[in-house]
């Protein structure tokens, strides 16, 4: 198919989708709004669609693990639903006599959602409820390795569409292994854009032209301190760093631990299935070929990582991740970015607050503004870390993968897609979630004046200064 082919069907495509949320706005309600969010969650949380959508995932991905993909599957979808159970995405959401202003949400439109090969099935199904809860039609672009997933993904919600009475075309997505100049079409045609994924999409998206939610890389740091509980952060650490295989953006990719603790938090890594590595060339050398990770390394089981870094019978049999020391910082330095596997950095700092500059080099070196965590029973230390690392998340006494992305023991929504700020170039920071896909119409009427005098506001700058 030649180019202008290509182009034509990612038209064609966001033609009928458009049309689709047409209709749908022009005949919509809240119970219609909330049934479309309802088949799309029910058709990936289904038990043997979830397992089907995990295994189909790992086997053309080659990334993560089925088990771990089932529960990634099932409760960023769970605490979607619990997120947007009671949101108001239609009608009057806001009416204030005092201010004389009555809100009505209102659809973007079409969605163009940009989604990656780590996520296949659990990030394309969370921008499509979010969508749909709020009016929209949505189409998915995937990338090449997560087209298979993608496609029983909007086959599974198209038959609980048909069962609901609800039009297939709000979900679709662009067919075929896709292509540079397809998303690039879809970037520009759509109302706004979602990306996930490569900071190369990211870069395009907001150049596109089109209003685009996009977030920023990953490396998370984490600092363990002379005050944590030192066998729960450990456990923790074990628990996010081996998640899916560490394909999450959130998963720790560097500990920072203070001096008067090291030996003993070591310890507890080994405890918990963590190998350490003093010599950091026997890890770089098989992580890295040509410049890039080593696919066989990467997002893949512990035995499988272990044997392709050549280091089979050097490291117990029951090893859960490699925790590999390092001092170095930056480009140089490859251990200090992040790894996508099951490879964990271990910096030590003589205090608290050398621990503080040596995160926020690494975060200055890659994942600035998306980040951090530490495990500390000082309460007054996160406080430290929210003024002097550029972040905008700093994840307390927590597993980092299980609570960067919405927990249902922490407050944050349940997202798949971290906005970093302008730290990490990006127009949001927060959590990418249900507000961000709806938009409001103001109405706006007259009230009593409320003129102020100026002086209400100058006096102390006049007494002081004059005017």
């Amino acid at each position: 198919m030649n180019a202008p082919d290509d182009l034509a069907e990612v038209d064609a495509i966001v033609a009928r989708a458009r049309a689709a949320q047409a209709r749908f706005e022009a005949d919509g309600s809240q119970a219609l709004y909330d049934r479309a969010a309802q088949a799309a969650g029910w058709a990936i949380m289904e038990p043997a669609r979830n397992r089907h959508l995990a295994e189909l995932a790992v086997e053309t991905t080659g990334l993560g693990n089925v088990p771990d993909k089932i529960t990634k599957n099932h409760r960023k979808t769970l605490g979607l639903m619990r997120d947007i159970a009671t949101a108001k995405t239609f009608g009057v959401i806001r009416d204030d006599p005092a201010t004389g202003i009555t809100e009505i949400a209102r659809p973007i439109g079409v969605i163009g959602a940009v989604v990656p090969s780590t996520n296949p099935g659990a990030t394309p199904a969370n921008n499509i409820i979010n969508a749909v809860k709020c009016g929209n039609a949505i189409v998915v672009s995937p990338s090449p390795k997560g087209v298979p997933t993608c496609e029983a993904l909007l086959g599974y919600i198209h038959a609980e569409f048909d069962k609901a009475g609800i039009d297939r075309d709000l979900v679709q997505m662009i067919p075929g292994r896709g292509s540079k100049n397809k998303t690039q079409r879809l970037l520009e045609t759509a109302d706004l854009i979602v990306v996930t994924g490569s900071q190369n999409n990211v870069r395009r998206a907001y150049t596109s032209g089109t209003p685009a939610l996009a977030v920023g890389a990953g490396n998370v740091t984490v600092i363990v301190d002379e005050t944590a509980d030192l066998a729960a952060a450990a456990d923790k650490i074990r628990a996010s760093k081996t998640f899916d295989n560490a394909t999450s953006c959130s998963s720790e990719n560097s500990v920072v631990v203070v001096d008067a603790i090291y030996d003993a938090f070591v310890a507890e890594m080994a405890r918990t299935g963590g190998a350490l590595i003093k010599d950091e060339s026997k890890v770089t050398c098989k992580l890295w070929v040509k410049g890039h990770l080593n696919p066989h390394a990467i997002a893949r089981d512990a035995d499988q990582m272990i044997d392709a870094l050549g280091l089979s019978g050097e490291v117990p049999e029951d090893t859960e991740y490699l925790a590999v020391e390092s001092t170095g910082i930056g480009p140089d330095h490859p251990l200090s970015g992040e790894k996508l596997s099951r490879v964990l950095t271990v910096y030590r700092a003589s205090d608290f607050d050398a621990a503080v500059q040596t995160a926020r080099a690494i975060q200055l070196h890659q994942g600035v503004g998306h980040s951090v965590g530490i495990h500390t029973a000082d309460p007054e230390r996160p406080l430290t870390l929210a003024t002097a690392i550029p972040t905008s998340r700093i994840i307390v006494n927590q597993a980092h993968t299980f609570a960067t992305g919405g927990s249902f023991t922490n407050g944050m929504p349940f997202s798949l897609s971290m906005g970093c700020g302008s730290w990490g170039g990006n127009s949001i920071d927060t959590n990418v979630h249900w507000r961000h896909f709806m938009q409001t119409t103001k109405i706006v009427r007259e009230i009593p004046g409320h003129e102020p005098d100026p002086s209400a506001f100058f006096a102390d700058y006049w007494a002081a200064y004059g005017k």
